[in-house]
């Protein structure tokens, strides 16, 4: 792929929302290698217990998720990815995989070579900054997670991840129009927010009769912003999109 291909501009859009970069560090970024590769719905991007591949990857287009796997076969879903997000970013200098990332839609991802990711990081200041600011987000990310299933109410726990999705699609660029197509099935709602897909049927039936929320199939529409966050326990700060100054992304 040519050094000024638009692919790795998407990288620098995301990684100024999360610290300023000067010319030069976008010029460094425009000149890693990488290249394009897709994936179907459900097929694995990264693997638990694999050593890391040659290359790391971020989204160009599509949905992702990354889960554990218990003993007894049950999955858990620990977070959604999207356009923009980095997949693998612990293996650039962890040894193993600690977890699976799978492709929730079609999926394509733009890998960069890992040495030259890690040469990158290790020599420019800004962009090493904009990556571990990345990294601490999606540990505020985790921690919400927990809370959510942990400590809040099955209306509380769906209602807090449908507020979480339309405000990250809107950050990435993607269609909303105050609502979005639902990118998971209620199984996978389930796995995400540790209820049955029943339970989560009945509590989006629950939100729409509420008037909250209007659904036709799995396209989804907020009635009630407020409303919603209001169920939800919903507070957008874990998600530190005001990292940089709007004139700075």
């Amino acid at each position: 792929m040519s050094s000024d291909d638009p692919i790795l501009s998407k990288m620098i859009q995301k990684l100024k929302t999360r610290a300023q970069l000067g010319a030069e560090d976008c010029a460094a970024i425009l000149a890693l290698p990488c290249v394009l590769r897709s994936y179907e719905p459900t097929a694995y991007i990264v693997s638990e217990g694999a050593h890391p591949k040659s290359h790391c990857s971020f989204i160009v287009s599509g949905l992702a998720f990354r889960q554990k796997l218990a003993a007894s076969g049950s999955r858990q879903i620990v977070s959604i990815h999207m356009t923009g997000d980095f997949l693998d970013l612990p293996s650039l200098f962890l040894n193993r995989v600690d977890h699976n990332v799978q492709a929730l839609t079609p999926v394509q991802t733009a890998e960069i070579g890992r040495k030259a990711l890690q040469d990158l990081v290790l020599s420019r200041p800004a962009i090493a900054k904009a990556m571990w600011v990345d990294a601490l987000v999606d540990g505020s990310i985790f921690r919400e997670w927990v809370l959510n299933v942990g400590r809040r109410d099955a209306r509380g726990r769906v209602a807090h991840l449908l507020c979480e999705f339309a405000l990250k699609m809107k950050a990435a660029g993607m269609p909303e129009n105050g609502g979005y197509e639902l990118p998971m099935t209620q199984k996978q709602l389930g796995d995400a927010v540790g209820l049955t897909s029943v339970h989560v049927n009945r509590t989006l039936r629950s939100l729409a009769e509420e008037g909250l929320i209007e659904r036709d199939r799995r396209h989804l529409v907020f009635k009630d912003w407020d409303g919603m966050r209001a169920v939800g326990d919903f507070s957008a700060l874990y998600l530190h999109l005001d990292q940089v100054e709007p004139a700075d992304a």
